[in-house]
């Protein structure tokens, strides 16, 4: 333990991701733990989208509406193959918001964010255009349509994680901090990682909580602090269902109880529906969507669709619990979406904690952080602001780029069929040839696990995405598990088990950098 690190982060989900990235590129040196798989608490649960968050606006959260705004933009144009573009339907219901209150609250939408790369808002005749034709005829007549933007939120959380990595943080996955202590004004922090059971420490003159959901419960592991800040866990869940209609756009529908529910096409052949505002109390690793909401979910898009949704239309559900900051509003679904900082410095190390953030304004989150702990960080003044202008890994091209890498996959590798070569350019960007190798026939990557997963790619998620199981691979890396029967996972874990990839590097046995 001789090394002292800079900066220590607990918890790989966006927003400890987003801190290490930044943080090792201004010269700090880092370590980050995370007790699970990256993303695998709340940043995978999302709506998957980057946006200023409309609704906001009826809270008077100007000032986060208008930096999701400015981030929406900066993130689209640093990971263009994980981030695109969509137009958003929200009709007008009669007895709800008034038209001029949405044309309003669009408005604003479009003017306080230095929107520069997105179409604006326009009006919308629902009883000709072809986004009125999945509603119920002659209900919804008038509405209009906005811009936002579709994320991969695991992807964005693991090549995050990836980019400080190659930058020189430690990052190690499946490993828990089951202590943590000062002594002469550092922090040491014990992990304990769950594939082996093995111990370690390490030492840092700064730590970082960012465990999300469990920040509390990182205070509790002995930092010696007794926080005035509190967590309000808000339960948030999804359905998936087929392919509602057959045009690109997504909707965003008004419910008479004030909240909204968006309805996104997902994965080309897939309709994503969410999201709902409870109270949850529990372990927050046990949640899932109840069956009350997967009836509230379907009943409120069908009051707006001519085919009503039911349940048993529902192919996947799932649930995620956000780490909001208690301000002590009544509802759920009232409670700020700001982040909160608190900082502590037990002993005189400093312990900074996060409440709250959104994936939208996880970039901006970590400088803010980093301006908060810069006079105790030897490199914070080397290089300031430097992620809104550094693409992540596979996102070095235009934001238009996409469909031209698919047609270049094709003519490089001409055996990989349109849909293949379509999820690899938006998986891995410019990096996907280094899932494909020099591979001159399909035969070339392997074994096939279905739903064009190869040996090829699972090796790679292995090696350099910190992946170990199906589920990582399936559920986070990709989401092939829509696709992919009970029985081909399961296969794809005895592979796994089978072909332990001994790594090169030996910090990978920790998940951490190649």
């Amino acid at each position: 333990m001789d090394r002292i690190f800079d900066l220590a982060i607990i918890g790989g989900g966006v927003n400890g991701c987003g801190i290490a990235r930044d943080a090792v590129g201004r010269g700090n040196s880092v370590f980050l733990c995370e007790m699970n798989d990256l993303a695998s608490g709340t940043s995978s649960w999302s709506t998957k989208l980057v946006h200023g968050g409309l609704r906001y606006l009826e809270y008077y959260e100007f000032r986060l509406v208008r930096e999701a705004l400015i981030e929406r933009e900066i993130l689209w144009q640093i990971a263009p193959h994980i981030i695109r573009p969509l137009r958003f339907v929200l009709p007008h219901h009669a007895g709800l918001r008034p038209a001029w209150l949405l044309r309003l609250g669009l408005f604003l939408y479009d003017h306080i964010g230095g929107r520069n790369l997105l179409p604006p808002t326009r009006s919308v005749d629902l009883t000709r255009d072809e986004v009125g034709r999945p509603l119920i005829a002659n209900r919804y007549t008038k509405g209009f349509e906005y811009s936002d933007c579709f994320v991969d939120d695991a992807r964005l959380v693991v090549l995050t994680a990836r980019d400080a990595a190659d930058r020189g943080a430690d990052i190690r996955t499946r490993s828990r901090a089951v202590e943590i202590r000062q002594a002469d004004g550092i922090w040491h922090v014990t992990v304990q990682n769950s594939l082996t059971g093995e111990r370690s420490t390490i030492a840092a003159r700064v730590l970082v909580n960012a465990g999300g959901p469990w920040v509390e419960d990182v205070l509790a592991s002995g930092a010696g602090v007794n926080a005035k800040a509190k967590v309000r866990l808000v339960q948030g869940s999804h359905i998936v269902v087929p392919k509602l209609y057959a045009h690109d756009r997504a909707y965003m529908f008004q419910n008479s109880d004030g909240r909204i529910v968006f309805v996104i096409p997902y994965q080309e052949d897939f309709t994503l529906i969410g999201t709902t505002d409870r109270d949850y109390h529990g372990d927050p690793a046990k949640v899932s969507a109840t069956m009350e909401e997967i009836q509230y979910l379907c009943a409120s898009v069908s009051e707006y669709l001519a085919k009503p949704v039911k349940p048993a239309d529902v192919v996947w559900t799932y649930a995620g619990v956000r780490p909001l900051y208690d301000d002590g509003a009544s509802e759920a679904k009232a409670a700020t979406r700001e982040y909160v900082f608190e900082l502590d410095t037990p002993g005189g190390a400093p312990l900074l904690s996060i409440y709250g953030g959104k994936i939208t304004t996880h970039r901006r989150l970590a400088e803010e952080a980093l301006e908060k702990l810069a006079s105790y960080l030897r490199g914070t003044k080397a290089r300031e602001g430097w992620t809104a202008k550094s693409p992540l890994p596979g996102g070095d091209m235009d934001v238009s780029a996409v469909a031209a890498l698919t047609a270049e996959l094709i003519r490089s590798y001409p055996f990989l069929t349109p849909a293949h070569a379509n999820r690899m350019a938006h998986a891995y960007g410019t990096r996907a040839s280094k899932v494909l190798g020099n591979a001159k026939s399909i035969a070339d990557l392997g074994r096939s696990f279905g739903a064009t997963l190869t040996e090829s790619e699972v090796r790679y998620l292995m090696s350099s995405e910190w992946a170990c199981t199906a589920e990582d691979i399936v559920w986070r890396r990709s989401k092939l598990g829509l696709r992919l029967s009970a029985s081909e996972i399961a296969a794809i874990d005895d592979w796994i088990a089978a072909h332990r990839l001994v790594p090169e590097n030996p910090l990978l046995e920790a998940g951490g950098r190649t």
